[in-house]
């Protein structure tokens, strides 16, 4: 992969060297094309196994029902995310960010978890909730306004979802800080896109981290697009060499690829249990979709850059797999499907069962002993509420 600003491919002219002045000599600055990074792979996008002597021993000893579980787990997360983009669509959610094509960087890195580990995920980790335990439904009770996450996070070990850029992997370090205070030898994971690599809170989690040796894995799913700005725009290097300049080790993984994912993160959070510090894993990947449903990703890339991807599914990479090994049969694929559809209809009802939030919740817990401005701020939304109740009495 070449990296390259805008900036560096145009030449630079020094001060003499301007137009319209002579006797000087034109100067140019070049840039160093860098050779592709470095990618782990298991399997091809054609859904052929791939030996890796580094990673190979962290997925060797997978049962096919196992590899029929992640399939399963990346089939049903894909539901409902489609699910969840339709009741955008017909207004029972106010806004959704759907993870289409990422199935395989958190169904990997999710199942390589322990229950004991911890979670900070960012608005968009549907898959690793899944893997976590925390039901679908409760996922949308936030964006549809009734909640404000929907679930116990030390239930699950899986913390509320961050809408703030970047400030999750502050809260992890902490987190994980906490744990080699406390002497336990569980890790704790961060979830952020490629977007927030470039976000201040990302820089001082990864200073914090290194210098305390806390065991966090810093999980990138990069793919490709920070809302309408490419990669290359933010990033002079591939992401996952950002972690030297830190003094920990990054790693690229293929990020449509679920075993790769897998290997890769079990092998991070070895590290950090065994308290080697903090890694970066950059899954390499792709944003199928919109940003989130208030984004038009036609208005900053083509067609033809998605179809490119779509021959790269992590789903069908992995049914591939499973067909040419035998693993995996027509009533498999059939019965899982009767399931997916299940859950949809689950996940809609549910939705639309929702009650509306209680109107002066908000006005809770601002304070530990209450407030006078809040008392009177909860009085005047009284008024503003019981007028339209006057107004409906008097027609």
């Amino acid at each position: 992969m070449t990296v390259d600003s805008s900036a560096a491919r145009k030449p630079r002219r020094s001060a003499a060297g301007k137009a319209g002045t002579t006797g000087t000599k034109r100067t140019t600055r070049t840039t160093q094309k860098s050779t592709a990074p470095e990618l782990v792979q298991l399997l091809t996008p054609e859904g052929k196994r791939v030996k890796n002597a580094e990673y190979d021993r962290y997925v060797d000893g997978i049962t096919p029902d196992e590899l029929r579980g992640l399939y399963r787990d990346m089939v049903l997360t894909r539901r409902f995310d489609a699910e969840a983009t339709a009741l955008q669509r017909q207004g029972e959610l106010g806004l959704w960010a759907s993870l289409l094509g990422q199935e395989a960087a958190q169904i990997g890195s999710g199942r390589a978890l322990r229950d004991d580990d911890y979670v900070f995920p960012t608005y968009r980790e549907h898959g690793v909730a899944w893997c976590r335990g925390v039901d679908p439904t409760n996922l949308l009770g936030m964006f549809r306004g009734v909640n404000n996450g929907g679930w116990d996070p030390n239930g699950n070990n899986f913390h509320l979802y961050t809408i703030v850029i970047g400030s999750q992997t502050l809260h992890a370090t902490g987190y994980a800080m906490g744990v080699t205070k406390d002497g336990a030898d569980s890790a704790v994971i961060a979830y952020f896109g490629d977007g927030a690599s470039s976000q201040g809170d990302v820089a001082e989690s990864f200073t914090f981290s290194a210098v305390y040796n806390a065991p966090v894995v810093f999980f990138c799913q990069n793919n490709q697009w920070a809302i309408s700005e490419p990669t290359e725009k933010q990033s002079r290097v591939p992401l996952y060499q950002r972690a030297q300049g830190f003094g920990f080790p990054g790693v690229r993984v293929d990020g449509n690829d679920v075993l790769a994912c897998l290997a890769v993160t079990k092998w991070a959070l070895e590290r950090a249990r065994d308290g080697e510090g903090p890694t970066l894993v950059e899954a390499y990947t792709y944003r199928m979709g919109a940003h989130t449903t208030s984004d038009d990703p036609s208005r900053y890339r083509g067609d033809e850059e998605r179809q490119a991807w779509e021959a790269k599914d992590p789903i069908l990479r992995l049914r591939r797999f499973l067909e040419a090994s035998n693993h995996a049969d027509e009533s498999f694929f059939a019965e899982l499907e009767a399931e997916s559809e299940a859950l949809g209809r689950r996940v809609r009802e549910a939705v639309r069962a929702m009650p509306d939030p209680d109107h002066f919740a908000i006005f809770e817990n601002v304070y530990a002993d209450g407030h006078a401005l809040v008392d009177e701020e909860r009085a005047q939304f009284a008024a503003y509420q019981a007028s339209f109740a006057d107004a409906e009495g008097g027609h």
